[in-house]
């Protein structure tokens, strides 16, 4: 790819160049990771160390209760990696029903955090998984340098700290959330310590014990008994019964590469769907940020969410499969839905007829990895188990409580997931590993900077930090404030509904991107870091 280097936009950070890379959203986890590969460890060792790095110093977008997901390139093919867990064996409509009644519709209301958001956590499954089938260094040596911050304490960084005031007034009231998260009784401030020593102890529980002493034994029982304590359905089956599930990443050609993203439960397909509707169309024709290029973006983002809204679900409980809605005839009669001149409100599709930390790490000996997890919303449900430090995601709150819905809550049964690692490949060989969290700007992101690079061929840095969109669910459209004004009047003029609104958590999602340069490994890689983070890449 012959890149222009230049970056038109504001910007603090700078693309690195290194033969081993790990780009995060925080400093300390990219140096973690870091670190893990100069101690003799693998791609995947580095991205263990950073992941549990982030429970830790962000603990506001993910924890040691978090769900994961991953793709990575071992040197010879991609594996994918779905470590997100089921609802208790409790819920169904008539345990939500009974416990907080019905809505308008007459669906069975649901809570958004608490107890009754939290599905069983994948994370630390995940985490066990990727070592025993990739790792080389021991899975203590991995996890202690987030136990050493956790233990002496980690200084807060400005968007941690801004994003963590504006959970507390949330989540004050949820069991274990104020004595673990407001020291003092208040969120800390930016440059103040946080102690993390609960998580501490939990993480070298998990180095001497292993993955799955998260799911028996004493942490397990630890979470159970507080659920009992304070009104929560997870039980020690839930937990035991528990496996991360290896999958195939499912993939779409664009502009010559091919685009791969982790299979439903997760909205990757999305961004599928999107780019196999732009792949028809000329896109870097149009000139760059203008609002016709945005507006053909927008519009095809549109028409792949209508469909997941629809369709997605755990694979178990779907119509539709992967392979009808990537269907080329049926990608072609989507695509034609489009009207250059008008923005519109698509309805979903027939395709029968044919919650977040994302990072990512290299190694100069080829091997890559795309991963990411989440809490979901801010500090995810508010839950923390004391003692252990388990702050527990909200993926719960993902179901439906439509009974006519692919995705309505059911036991054992994994909601719609939001997270999603990405991966590029050429002509078979590893490309880019690469994600944007944020809850629905996800997919989003993936087509936007995908757009820029292979498209427009923006450097990964410049693709990165450019103005992003948003399209939400009733169709309306966030527009980041450094777009250009001739823009923003031009996506209005063609009919754009367009908001602003102030999300102190999700907004407009952050990336971070790692490019292999040539076929020859020792050539090494150019690696992209979000500035709408704190993080950065890092590499030797």
């Amino acid at each position: 790819m012959a890149f222009d280097w230049q970056n038109p936009y504001p910007t603090t950070r700078i693309p690195l160049f290194a033969r081993n890379v790990v780009s995060t959203s925080h400093p300390l986890a990219a140096q973690a990771g870091l670190n893990t590969l100069l101690a003799g460890g693998n791609a995947v060792d580095a991205a263990i160390a950073a992941a549990a790095m982030l429970t830790v110093v962000e603990p506001v977008s993910n924890g040691l209760g978090s769900d994961a997901f991953a793709i990575l390139w071992d040197g010879e093919q991609l594996h994918g990696l779905n470590a997100s867990g089921p609802a208790p064996q409790a819920w169904d409509l008539e345990h939500f029903r009974g416990r907080y009644g019905e809505d308008g519709a007459g669906h069975a209301k649901r809570p958004a955090r608490g107890w009754d958001s939290v599905t069983v956590p994948g994370a630390v499954a995940g985490w066990a998984a990727l070592h025993e089938r990739f790792g080389k260094l021991p899975f203590a040596d991995i996890l202690e340098p987030a136990a050493q911050v956790a233990e002496r304490g980690v200084t807060l960084a400005p968007t941690v700290a801004h994003k963590w005031s504006g959970a507390v007034p949330l989540l004050n009231t949820q069991p274990g959330f104020a004595e673990t998260f407001m020291p003092g009784g208040r969120a800390p401030r930016i440059g103040e310590k946080f102690v993390f020593k609960d998580a501490a102890r939990t993480l070298r529980l998990l180095g001497q014990q292993g993955g799955r002493a998260f799911y028996e034994g004493q942490i397990a029982e630890a979470i159970v008994g507080f659920a009992r304590q304070t009104g929560g359905s997870l039980t020690l089956d839930d937990l035991r019964n528990y496996q991360p599930e290896w999958v195939k990443p499912i993939s779409k050609s664009y502009r010559g590469y091919d685009v791969h993203e982790t299979p439903p439960n997760g909205q990757g397909i999305a961004a599928l769907i999107a780019l196999g509707i732009l792949e028809r169309f000329d896109v870097g024709s149009l000139p760059l940020d203008s609002a016709q290029s945005q507006h053909l973006q927008i519009e095809a983002m549109k028409l792949a969410f209508a469909d997941i809204y629809q369709y997605v679900a755990d694979p178990k409980s779907m119509d539709v499969t992967p392979e009808q809605m990537l269907d080329e005839a049926y990608l072609e009669s989507r695509a034609k839905l489009i009207n250059l001149d008008k923005a519109s409100d698509p309805g979903f599709g027939m395709p029968r007829s044919g919650g977040t930390v994302y990072l990512s790490a290299a190694d100069e000996n080829g091997m890559m990895i795309s991963f990411i997890q989440s809490n979901y919303m801010g500090f995810g449900s508010g839950i923390v188990v004391p003692e252990y430090g388990i702050s527990l995601q909200n993926r719960g709150a993902g179901f439906s409580s439509d009974p006519k819905s692919a995705n309505v809550v059911a036991p054992g049964k994994r909601p719609f997931h939001t997270i999603i690692p990405a991966f590029l490949t050429k002509d078979g060989q590893p490309q880019m590993s690469f994600g944007v969290m944020g809850g629905d700007m996800q997919p989003q992101g993936h087509v936007q900077t995908l757009v820029r690079m292979l498209d427009y061929n923006q450097q990964p840095q410049a693709a990165c930090d450019a103005p992003r969109w948003k399209v939400n669910r009733d169709f309306s459209v966030d527009l980041e404030d450094t777009l250009a004004n001739a823009t923003v009047e031009g996506l209005r003029d063609l009919g754009h509904r367009l908001k602003s609104v102030e999300d102190p958590y999700m907004d407009f999602g952050s990336g971070q991107f790692i490019w292999r340069l040539s076929e020859d490994a020792d050539h090494g890689y150019v690696a992209a870091s979000d500035s709408r983070r704190d993080g950065h890449a890092a590499g030797f």
